[in-house]
């Protein structure tokens, strides 16, 4: 199961707190809602913090993919933070860290946005 809590951290960045598994199922399409819910409010500079997360599968890896497309089409930026290294090495793995910055912690990819 995947959890979702959605914070403003600073008027323009909201980090997305992610606690579980970003696995094939409802939870991926959650992640998506969330992410098409953010964009359709303007939202353009978003964190997803992975700090919660054990693991990352083909179909989460997608979802982050798609998110940081649509979230830079609407002209902003999507940042990975707090990957623990066992998800950090499957994003590293499958080049999405070359789509997506990857940051220590929130508020480290929240500066200089």
């Amino acid at each position: 199961m995947l959890e979702i809590h959605t914070k403003q951290v600073q008027t323009d960045v909201v980090v997305l707190e992610l606690k579980g598994r970003i696995t094939i199922g409802r939870d991926c399409k959650e992640l998506e809602w969330a992410v098409e819910k953010l964009v359709g409010e303007g939202k353009k500079k978003v964190i997803f913090d992975l700090s919660g997360v054990s693991s990352v599968d083909s179909t989460g890896i997608g979802i982050i993919v798609m998110s940081s497309g649509q979230i830079k089409k609407a002209g902003g930026e999507l940042r990975i933070a707090g990957a623990t290294a066992h998800v950090a090495d499957v994003l590293k793995m499958t080049n999405v860290d070359q789509i997506v910055g990857l940051h220590a912690t929130a508020a480290a990819a929240a500066t200089d946005f």
